[in-house]
């Protein structure tokens, strides 16, 4: 490894290392200030207006600190990774937006006796479901910060086991239609649909007996291609020097071609 490559790889680890602790930080702080809004809101009396204006300045800094970790994420580091983080990063936010909503069109009540002790267990006197849902998913969304890939390589074999789930269902899907001797698509269709069509399309025609093994085998193929594919990155990928993280990046591009959206 050259001079300039140790470089690199050192100010990169720094910069990984500096970027778990910030996030780490920040998603925490978006997790506590999200309970403590669901808990202000539980229950009679409502907050002062001073109280709801600092309130409200506490979720905006929450909000501008998570943008702000997903921006300082060069893309040098990967598009992959940075995709990764912003969809995470995103989540969140919709969470806490979610969250408020929730808050704004749910009146104040009393503790609901018949739930009993579940909830004063976990701490929420008077929330109503509602409220508990989206704050539990604004601390499922913040603790997924520390399930993220670490690196492009990381990040790249998580696409390619997702899209390698896509192809099993895939796969498994066609084998049960084909196994299914009455209607094909009966589970994906509506009543309607099934009473407007007639008989049509209610059963495998002979040209579609026909295409199914090829279908399957190419599906198959891809299959194999994927776990080779992921096989290889897992083994010899690399993030020691731009050009690898490009090409790293060039892998996760073309895996999306199996399903493009």
């Amino acid at each position: 490894m050259t001079i300039t490559k140790c470089l690199w790889f050192l100010k990169k680890i720094n910069l990984i290392q500096l970027q778990n602790r910030i996030e780490g930080q920040a998603f925490k702080a978006a997790s506590q200030g999200a309970t403590k809004l669901s808990l202000v809101f539980s229950k009679p009396p409502l907050p002062s207006a001073q109280d709801c204006e600092r309130l409200a300045d506490s979720i905006e800094k929450n909000v501008l600190t998570l943008a702000t970790v997903y921006y300082w994420l060069p893309k040098s580091q990967g598009i992959t990774l940075r995709r990764i983080a912003r969809d995470a990063t995103v989540e969140v936010l919709e969470g806490i937006s979610q969250l408020i909503e929730v808050i704004l069109n749910t009146p104040l009540q009393r503790y609901p006796s018949h739930l009993g002790a579940p909830l004063q267990f976990f701490g929420f006197p008077s929330l109503s479901q509602e409220q508990l849902t989206s704050t539990g998913g604004v601390w499922s969304s913040c603790d997924y910060i520390h399930r993220l890939p670490q690196d492009n390589q990381a990040a790249v074999l998580s696409v390619m086991a997702s899209y390698s789930a896509v192809v099993k269902d895939a796969i498994e899907e066609m084998e049960q239609a084909q196994a299914d001797s009455q209607d094909p698509f009966s589970d994906v269709l509506d009543d309607d649909d099934l009473d407007s069509r007639g008989n049509q399309d209610t059963y495998w025609s002979e040209e579609d007996k026909q295409l199914m093994a090829p279908c399957q085998g190419l599906m198959k193929a891809g299959k194999a291609c994927l776990k080779k594919l992921s096989g290889a990155v897992k083994a010899h990928g690399k993030v020691d020097s731009p050009e690898c993280i490009a090409q790293l990046d060039d892998l996760a591009d073309i895996t999306k071609e199996i399903s493009p959206t």
